[in-house]
């Protein structure tokens, strides 16, 4: 089902469709807080992008709504220790779009605010897309379409084999759809 509706109904329908599967139930007060952190990650998005750069704002402001029910409300992740063990682990395959990402690591404190200004700065630790060397939370280098998801497939395979029950989330592109790649992970 691919789902095409904006700020609260968007999210209504992805919490509803969580809640089918079991997954999580919702309140209006937990709807209107995953509303305002994803509006706070368009925020930070635009914020970082600053006038008269080139970046990805719509690729960015597009998942906001999907990173925000991950990180502040789905997956078990712990800003002191992104290293544990059994966290869950999200993977943007979409690597353009990693300005959403970076604002809510920030945010949980994975590293300091201050970074956002820094954003593509040579030497810094946020470039155009995640790098696992350099950004604290992030789980794999991405941005070269189609590869995401194969890279949470093998995660997922290998948290398995170690006993462990954390969760592997990825989101892909529209424009990564027709990789080859794409279609023999899934």
């Amino acid at each position: 089902m691919v789902v095409t509706l904006f700020g609260r109904a968007r999210v209504a329908v992805m919490i509803s469709q969580m809640e089918r599967q079991g997954i999580l139930l919702a309140s209006d007060e937990l709807i209107r807080y995953l509303e305002e952190k994803a509006r706070q990650l368009r925020l930070g998005v635009i914020e970082m992008m600053g006038i008269g750069k080139v970046g990805h704002l719509g690729g960015s402001c597009s998942c906001a709504d999907i990173v925000a029910a991950l990180y502040y409300h789905r997956m078990k992740v712990d800003p002191q220790d992104p290293q544990k063990a059994d966290r869950d682990r999200f993977l943007l395959s979409k690597g353009h779009a990693a300005l959403v990402q970076y604002a809510a690591l920030a945010d949980l404190g994975f590293f300091p605010k201050e970074e956002l200004q820094q954003v593509k700065v040579l030497g810094g630790m946020l470039q155009g897309h995640p790098d696992m060397a350099y950004t604290p939370g992030v789980e794999a280098n991405t941005g070269s379409l189609g590869q995401g998801l194969s890279i949470a497939n093998g995660m997922a395979l290998g948290l398995r084999l170690d006993g462990l029950k954390s969760k592997v989330f990825v989101i892909i592109g529209d424009g990564e759809l027709a990789e080859g790649q794409i279609w023999e992970a899934a």
